[in-house]
């Protein structure tokens, strides 16, 4: 059953992925209930293959790296629910569906995900947790990225003079710029907080090499949010590197399984 709501949800994804391709070769991207509505039953499905796979591992299910770019899909997914509409940035899911089809599709074609599940020991409350608040900070770096990405898109669209109905349907290039800076903030305070409690857990003493990794990605995101703050770099350089930052970030999950999460 958990394999059947899986595949579900990567079936939701890869229409959402579908639409956006076609509407942005026919410049015809709009806000759409269809396209919201889709995304949210992928999500429901998603939650269901979680659930259903935390009850077999007994421990929240982050025991491989399938597992780990299931979760970080469903994180992804949480916060755009959060941040499109408190940005009122509709458009949003349609810029995020390709991208966890992406992830959740190369997710399903590693090795460990044809692997059976199987009950592991708990590593404890906040070990769990540190795991958890670290993907889900994971997640909002994604949405900075997708934010990055429009905000690129739609800079090039004004540097052309293609002012047409494509262009309309993007969120003003202000709002995009200040949605970018509080997404990237959120997963900054997201991601200190799991190494705070991963320094409660003991880790440092048991799973050090974990928390190097954790701190290699939150010391480049720490950075780049000062200069921002700082005004040292544009707008335009700022977006650039918030898609650089999460390609950085995303290269480091093979190592966060293989120091920690698998153990």
């Amino acid at each position: 059953m958990e394999r059947a709501f899986l595949l579900a949800s990567t079936v939701c994804f890869f229409f959402g992925f579908a639409y956006t391709m076609y509407a942005l070769g026919a410049r015809l991207l709009r806000p759409s209930r269809w396209s919201l509505a889709i995304m949210s039953v992928g999500f429901v499905f998603q939650t269901g293959f979680l659930h259903l796979r935390g009850q077999v591992v007994g421990r929240c299910p982050l025991t491989n790296l399938f597992e780990v770019l299931v979760f970080l899909c469903w994180a992804i997914l949480l916060l755009y629910f959060v941040v499109g509409g408190t940005y009122r940035l509709s458009l949003l899911g349609a810029f995020t569906a390709p991208l966890v089809f992406l992830l959740q599709t190369v997710a399903q074609l590693l090795p460990s995900a044809g692997l059976p599940a199987e009950a592991k020991p708990s590593a404890g409350f906040w070990p769990e947790l540190h795991a958890a608040l670290a993907l889900i900070a994971y997640g909002a770096f994604a949405l900075s990225c997708v934010a990055g990405v429009m905000y690129l898109v739609q800079e090039r669209l004004l540097k052309k003079h293609r002012l047409n109905s494509f262009f309309h349907s993007l969120p003003p290039i202000a709002d995009l710029s200040i949605a970018l800076q509080r997404v990237m903030l959120a997963g900054f305070v997201l991601l200190s907080a799991g190494l705070f409690s991963g320094l409660m857990a003991g880790l440092l003493s048991f799973y050090k090499a974990t928390l190097i990794v954790s701190a290699f990605v939150w010391a480049p995101y720490g950075i780049l949010l000062v200069l921002r703050w700082r005004r040292t770099f544009s707008p335009r350089r700022f977006a650039w590197m918030a898609v650089g930052a999460f390609v950085l970030a995303l290269s480091t999950l093979g190592a966060l399984n293989y120091f920690h999460i698998s153990r």
